[in-house]
Order: C-alpha cells, then structure tokens, then sequence
C-alpha cells in the first residue's frame, strides 16, 4: 500500500509567485549539507541544495558559480515531466495508456501491441542499451548527439522487439520520447503546439519562470534527456507531485496518476521504478526524479519534505551524495 501524501490545509501559502521561507536550525543538517559542497575535485561539484519542508523552502544554498537564476540541466529528471505531461492528457480524456501506442512503425509488427503504459514503465520488450560511457555499444548517445537526434521519437520506434511487451523491465530513454512524440501528435502543432501546451497547462498554473524544454527537429520534446530550469521550479515540480498532484486549488494532474507514478514496477533490491518516476529498493514511499550526474528532486510523504540536488557528480561517488540526502530528510 502506498504512503498517503501529506493533507492540503487550507490555508497553504503556495509557492507560485514566491517561496514561503523559514529556516533549519539542526546543526548535524546544516553539516551534512557542508558536506555535499565540501567535495574534492574526484567527487565532482554541488551547484545547489534545496530543502522544502510542509511547503516552506527552508535552505537554499548554490556554489560554484551557480545561483537561484542560474538554469541547470534536468537529465533524466525530465522523464517525470514527460509524466507531468502524459498525466495531463489522460485526465483530458486524450490519451489512453491501456490502448496499444499510436506508433505507424509498428502496424505491421508484434510491436503494434505496446502500450503507452508499458513504455512509461520502462517494459516495452524494445531493444535500448542506456550506455553513457560506450559509444559503440550506446543507443542513448547516438539518439541524443548523432543519427537520431533530428528525430529522437523516429529512431527509438524503430528498435527490434526483444521481450514480449509487459514482461522485462529495462530502463530506456528512447521509449521516453516515442512517449513524447504520440505527445507531440497529439496536441498537434508540432514543437509550437508541443511548448504552448507545457506551459498553458503545467508550467503557468504553478510559477515556473524558467522551464527550458529542449526539441528535435521533427518537433518532439526531448523529455528523456532536455529541460533546463531554475533550483526553485524544479523544487515547484516535486512539490506538485508531493501534493497529490493538486496546485493552489487546481487539478493539474489526479491524485490517480500521482499514485500510478510511484506504484512499483520493479523491486529488485538495487532499483526500484515506478512509471518515470524513481523509488529507493529500501524506501519504497520515497519517490524522486533521478537524472545523469546525480540531479535529484527527491519527495518524501512521511516528511512532508521535498529536496532538489544538482550537479556534476561521477558516478562512483553518488553513493556519497545519496547517503548525506537520506540523512538529512531523516533529521528533519
């Protein structure tokens, strides 16, 4: 059974012009946030830390060169906007994730049986090798900076069936942006269509100032990999979905697709995934956006507690980083 996410009192103040603000006063918080700056070059670089506790931004520190206007890279945390996005359309009444995928490359093969919701669960049976390092054996690296990047959701589509739809969970940027392209077919007007529908219906509602979606160049949102924003509207993000998707009294997406979100996919004691949204294999009603060098926006129910990480961090030290952020929402 799920966790219950924290009660809407009724006198919230939301943050939508600017961040209720108090302060933390707990010494062994303030030295493990120390920590996550104090990293050597091997460890790489914070470039900010953003505590949210019962809706009130209550530490906010950047370095590096960085600041609150400053925009940082989303990486992968951008798959849980392409949720946002998604979840939006079904309460629409414009997208049935149960209904097989609208994809053409598909209508004459075993693949035509795929549905969005097995794409969103990262269970398609596609072929996809998320290799950043090994640029022979990478599908990632070719769909984002070579053959596929004029047409992410084109290149992904057509990869071979290699599991039967439903059966073999498998993480995969590409089918994030086939995902994005019946997205994109389905608002119409292409990338123009595509921005003015993120920000009429998810950005706008909730005080986003700086969302930076990415497009190829057939149109498609590269919602796997692209979307630069401020700290503080991703910590806006995490908050939407810490709230049952509900936004100063309007319904940006259903409590449903919140909860659908953060429903295990998998569990295998070293990963735990949802529907694009992540959980910890040992904390499994701790649901977080998780993105390449170790971008975090991390939403804890128990707490009340919301925490955006952002970086550039080896992946051999995130582990390091991990530990001091579970600590910290423990503490507060």
């Amino acid at each position: 059974m799920l966790a219950p996410l924290p009660s809407q009192a009724v006198d919230i103040e939301w943050p939508t012009l600017n961040w209720p603000r108090s302060n933390v006063d707990n010494p062994i918080v303030l030295n493990l946030a120390d920590e996550m700056f104090d990293l050597n070059k091997a460890q790489g670089v914070t470039y900010a830390l953003l505590l949210v506790k019962n809706g009130k931004l209550i530490y906010e520190r950047y370095d590096a060169g960085a600041n609150a206007f400053y925009l940082q890279y989303s990486w992968s945390m951008a798959k849980s906007i392409t949720h946002a996005l998604a979840g939006i359309l079904v309460r629409q009444g414009k997208l049935d994730i149960f209904a097989p995928a609208n994809v053409p490359e598909w209508k004459n093969d075993a693949r035509r049986d795929i549905t969005v919701d097995q794409l969103l669960r990262m269970s398609s049976g596609l072929q996809f090798n998320e290799d950043y390092v090994d640029g022979q054996a990478s599908d990632v690296i070719p769909m984002l900076s070579f053959d596929g990047r004029h047409d992410t959701g084109a290149f992904s589509a057509n990869m071979p069936l290699i599991h039967e739809p439903g059966k073999v969970w498998s993480y995969s940027s590409g089918t994030t942006n086939i995902v994005c392209r019946i997205l994109k077919d389905i608002v119409g007007n292409g990338a123009d269509g595509m921005l003015r529908f993120m920000n009429d219906e998810l950005f706008e509602p909730m005080g986003f100032r700086t969302a930076t979606p990415k497009f190829d160049t057939a149109g498609t949102f590269i919602g796997s990999s692209y979307l630069m924003a401020s700290p503080q509207d991703f910590a806006r993000f995490g908050l939407l979905y810490l709230r049952g998707g509900t936004w100063d009294g309007k319904e940006i997406l259903t409590s449903d697709w919140v909860d659908y979100a953060r429903t295990p996919t998998v569990n295998n004691g070293s990963e735990c995934y949802g529907a694009h949204w992540w959980m910890l294999p040992e904390k499994p009603d701790w649901f977080y956006c998780g993105g390449y060098d170790g971008q975090r926006i991390m939403c804890v129910p128990e707490k009340d507690v919301v925490i955006v990480r952002l970086g550039r961090t080896p992946i051999d030290e995130i582990p390091y980083i991990w530990d001091r952020t579970n600590k910290i929402v423990e503490l507060l």
